[in-house]
């Protein structure tokens, strides 16, 4: 009787911790899903914020095109299970991110450009998105903290083990979000 009621108690805890990795597995994708639709957006905008540009910025084209070939491989489809395909899909998306800051700067040198009402509206919708994805980052990043947790910690990681549940990768800043912005760059 006394190994049958041990048996009931482990079998609790064990069905206990591994609901509660489903749910903090649940939770980061469905945060990661979050991130996913901000991303969509910024990607809807950019071929507008590009149509805009390329009337004004004939010395720039190159970087047009880039934009458009990062804007593509960013929307490629991905497995939010798999790490590596999550590490590539943050790291395209941070490298649009860079070239399209990298744009903004550029319409500086284009008084024209950077007065057009269409233009600036433009860089204004882009900041909220920006601001959105900002915000789906750090709710993406808290629900990977929780699931990576209960991944590590014993005994959640005996179960997480057993249920092939893994860590997943946090939606970091990259190397050039981290330097420190010299305004003499800009403004030149």
């Amino acid at each position: 009787m006394e190994i049958l009621i041990l048996l009931i108690i482990v079998a609790a805890i064990f069905y206990a911790l591994y609901v509660g990795l489903i749910h903090k597995q649940n939770a980061a994708k469905e945060s990661f899903s979050g991130i996913d639709v901000q991303l969509k957006k910024r990607h809807d905008l950019i071929p507008n914020v590009l149509t805009i540009a390329q009337k004004f910025m004939d010395h720039e084209k190159s970087l047009l095109t880039e934009i458009t070939a990062l804007r593509t491989k960013a929307e490629s489809p991905i497995d939010p299970t798999n790490d590596d395909s999550l590490k590539q899909k943050f790291a395209a998306e941070a490298q649009l991110d860079s070239k399209m800051k990298s744009l903004f700067v550029a319409v500086e040198n284009y008084p024209t450009l950077k007065s057009d009402t269409v233009m600036v509206q433009a860089q204004q919708t882009y900041n909220e998105v920006e601001e959105h994805i900002s915000a789906a980052r750090r709710f993406y990043n808290s629900a990977v903290t929780e699931l990576n947790n209960a991944v590590k910690v014993f005994p959640g990681s005996i179960v997480a083990g057993m249920l092939a549940i893994k860590e997943m990768p946090y939606f970091e800043a990259t190397e050039a979000d981290r330097k420190e912005v010299n305004a003499a760059d800009i403004l030149k």
